[in-house]
């Protein structure tokens, strides 16, 4: 029984041990998550998908409950496209985190919508990590690596 704990804890260790906040040209992010802030409170989801080793272009989209932008309802939904310029390598960051400045254009009820952040990845191995993006339309939440 020992020997089979041993095993799994070596191969979980050996997943933490390799996991990549982000890989340059051809990575790909998905996030999901909650909006504490900015248009309103609700859930988002993102998608990015890295065109070289700094910049990755994606798109998302918001789903407010409350706190709606200009308290008008028709404002509920903030559909985007986004571009992020990942800094990892420039600061010389360990593998798992990644720090990225980032704007959000897009559609915001029936106007148009624009959003900067801050947002950081922490990646606990290859597959799954944590998210938090800060700004004028923040959110918190879980990011998967495909």
């Amino acid at each position: 029984m020992k020997k089979i704990v041993f095993v799994f804890a070596m191969f979980f260790l050996g997943q933490m041990t390799f996991a990549q906040a982000w890989q340059g040209s051809g990575d790909q992010k998905f996030q999901v998550g909650l909006n504490g802030w900015g248009n309103g409170t609700g859930v988002t989801a993102t998608y990015d998908y890295g065109v070289s080793k700094i910049i990755s272009l994606g798109a998302g989209a918001n789903l407010y409950f409350s706190g709606y932008k200009d308290d008008n309802k028709d404002n509920n939904v903030f559909v985007f496209g986004r571009v992020n310029f990942h800094l990892q390598d420039a600061l010389d960051m360990p593998s798992k985190w990644d720090l990225y400045p980032g704007v959000d254009v897009g559609v915001i009820g029936n106007t148009f919508g624009l959003g900067a952040h801050l947002g950081v990845r922490y990646f606990f191995n290859n597959n799954v990590g944590a998210f938090l993006e800060a700004g004028n339309n923040g959110s918190i939440g879980v990011s998967f690596n495909f």
